[in-house]
């Protein structure tokens, strides 16, 4: 096969490693439901737990709900409702979505039992806007805060204490017992952090969500302001929680099948948080090191997993991974038998129906032959439509899971 064909292999095999359909029927295995659940499923996975708990008990599932990305339910399932929301910036169909679950637990009680899917994308996907905030005034800080470069842990920080279903709120609208199980989409699996915890006792302060719009110079209303001043809960007492998957599994997967390819596995990091285009530039530089011939033997495998961030300058199109590889394109323009790949597991990557990208040492001059300069795309932000050019976005569609970015450079 071709280096580039390797590639591609790594993406579909890593992330069919991670799908969550077998985690979540483990974790399910370990519990004991004395009688009829109530399923709430939210998130980019939601479909695919939600499928997989089904799957496993049966006629014990009472009613369900299933809250997820436009596009991503794969079809009806028997006793769930499924509505699809906004993401990465929550829509009126995420208030929708929200409230009806929360009208589904509203009535039990501590006899009963709630099995809560949570995975990543929930915190747009699934919201209840605080008692005097405004939907569009959550649309207008997510906005902000995409643009500004604040990781995901200060993104949520700022989500949660704008929401009545993040930060443990979910929970205490429940009274029911509720059994969580977690497919983690963030850095270090901090569990009040993945989907803004709607169900686990939140660690970040009013204090610290200030501290975060005075870093950003983020503007907010008045009664945004005042919301931010109120705790979320920091003790949940009617939930247990699992974690099901991690990007830490991505990266093991992929260096499993890279290694299975015939390539020496070279895990950088688990916990790459980055600059998108820096971090292109940097894995564009061990591609040169290596190239030189005083760097590591080929073929090899260098593999890092993480989340990047992208501060938005411009106003074109693309994501965090398509961003890496145009700077990580420039960075190998002319080298032999090298390629460079990043993918988001859920099979899209900022508001575009691209997963990412995977470059070579050609990718730099096709977009240059057709009269376009990749460091202007780079610097306007319009990663999608440079890589359309040169024929290098990768479509997977929407895989099932969504545990982090896969980032992998190939010299064979």
């Amino acid at each position: 096969m071709t280096i580039r064909e390797d590639a591609f292999v790594i993406i579909q095999e890593s992330i069919k490693a991670v799908l969550p359909q077998a985690a979540v029927i483990k974790a399910l295995e370990k519990k004991n439901f004395s009688g009829d659940v109530t399923v709430v499923a939210v998130g980019k996975a939601a479909w695919t737990m939600a499928f997989a708990a089904k799957e496993k008990l049966g006629d014990k599932v009472l009613r369900g709900i299933i809250v997820t990305k436009y596009a991503h339910s794969k079809g009806p399932i028997e006793g769930f409702e499924i509505i699809e929301a906004g993401h990465p910036v929550p829509d009126e169909n995420s208030v929708i979505g929200a409230a009806k679950a929360l009208e589904l637990v509203k009535n039990l009680d501590e006899s009963d039992d709630v099995i809560f899917l949570v995975s990543g994308g929930g915190s747009a996907i699934f919201e209840k806007p605080m008692e005097g905030i405004e939907l569009e005034d959550i649309m207008d800080i997510t906005n902000q805060l995409l643009s500004s470069g604040a990781d995901i842990v200060e993104i949520n920080t700022i989500r949660k204490h704008l929401s009545d279903v993040k930060g443990g709120r979910f929970a205490l609208h429940c009274k029911a017992n509720i059994f969580s199980v977690v497919l983690s989409d963030v850095l270090g699996d901090r569990l009040d952090s993945i989907a803004s915890g709607p169900a686990y006792p939140d660690s970040s302060t009013s204090q610290q969500a200030l501290e975060i719009v005075e870093k950003y110079k983020l503007k907010l209303s008045e009664k945004g302001l005042e919301a931010l001043k109120t705790e979320t809960p920091k003790e949940i007492n009617n939930c247990e929680t699992v974690i099901t998957g991690s990007v830490s599994e991505l990266c093991s997967a992929a260096s499993s099948i890279a290694k299975s390819l015939g390539y020496q596995p070279l895990l950088l990091t688990s916990t790459l948080d980055c600059e998108a285009k820096e971090a292109g530039r940097f894995m564009a530089s061990v591609g040169r090191e290596i190239r030189s011939g005083n760097g590591l033997a080929t073929p090899i495998a260098v593999i890092a997993g993480g989340e990047t961030v992208v501060h938005i300058r411009g106003k074109g199109k693309g994501g965090r991974n398509q961003e890496l590889c145009l700077s990580a394109a420039i960075g190998i323009e002319g080298l032999n038998d090298t390629v460079i790949f990043s993918v988001g597991s859920d099979g899209t990557d900022g508001p575009t129906d691209a997963a990412g990208g995977i470059v070579d040492g050609e990718t730099a001059s096709k977009i240059r032959n057709a009269d376009i300069q990749p460091e202007v795309y780079l610097d306007n932000n319009d990663s999608y439509n440079a890589l359309k050019v040169s024929g290098d976005l990768v479509i997977t569609g929407s895989t099932g899971t969504n545990v982090n970015d896969l980032t992998v450079l190939l010299c064979k």
